[in-house]
């Protein structure tokens, strides 16, 4: 009988008779310990296996599915930005999901533009362009490729990490502003708002504003989403038009 056994890690049995499949990584010369937890993190993920099945570019394709599953916001026809794109999951997505490929007969044909600092492998389907979204006239420059504005503004961005829980929350709280503050000036009136944060109270301010030009907003964290990670999402719909003065009057639904 094989001992389980698997290039790069192996597999221990539980003592009771049967298997434990849970693939266990070896220490390794130069390895640091935080890389050899998250490989056996992602060999063991669930969702990291799936993907690689079903061909998408990352289990974060999941959080976006499991979203849309609950509030519909990836319509047929539907014209979708998403900012910060790479490596592509949430396109793949949204390219089925508002048929962008024209492959549902009898169905409204969507737009997904995809923009990101990096250069992105092509997607079938979507229109990727290397663009700085917080640069001087990006929001017209959209707005031009998709010959009109978006129904859809998604954001799977995190700020880069320092290390420090309280610093990586107020950065990604900033930049996930930044790009509340792109989709006012991108969003059809109707229009839908997705973007990851990170628990932490300092972004009862952009909540504030969400209630504000939104009709309804939900926080929610999809089960893609790690039990151990601080990060949820904002879904926004029903954009009003941008009114800062006005006081909240959104569902909330959290």
């Amino acid at each position: 009988m094989s001992d389980g056994k698997k290039p790069g890690g192996e597999r221990k049995s539980s003592g009771r008779g049967q298997r434990d499949l849970r693939v266990r990584v070896k220490s390794a010369k130069g390895r640091r310990l935080s890389s050899t937890l998250w490989l056996e993190r992602q060999l063991n993920d669930p969702y990291v296996a799936r993907a690689k099945r079903e061909g998408y570019r990352g289990r974060a394709a999941f959080k976006i599915l499991e979203l849309d599953d609950k509030y519909r916001f990836l319509v047929p026809g539907a014209r979708v930005v998403d900012l910060g794109c790479a490596p592509g999951g949430w396109c793949q997505v949204a390219v089925g999901r508002v048929n962008a490929l024209g492959e549902k007969s009898g169905k409204k044909v969507g737009r997904v533009l995809g923009v990101d600092l990096q250069e992105i492998d092509p997607i079938a389907g979507a229109e990727l362009h290397q663009l700085d979204f917080l640069s001087e006239g990006a929001d017209d420059q959209v707005k031009a490729w998709l010959g009109g504005r978006a129904d859809v503004v998604m954001s799977d961005m995190a700020a880069a990490s320092s290390g420090h829980k309280g610093t990586d929350h107020l950065r990604i709280v900033a930049l996930i502003e930044a790009a509340l503050d792109f989709a006012f000036d991108v969003l059809e009136p109707g229009g839908t708002f997705v973007a990851k944060v990170l628990a932490g109270g300092a972004e009862s301010e952009m909540q504030a504003m969400l209630k504000r030009n939104f009709r309804k907003v939900a926080n929610v964290k999809p089960p893609a989403s790690r039990s151990d990670s601080s990060e949820k999402f904002v879904v926004a719909q029903g954009f009003r038009g941008r009114d800062d003065a006005a006081e909240p009057e959104a569902e909330d639904d959290i």
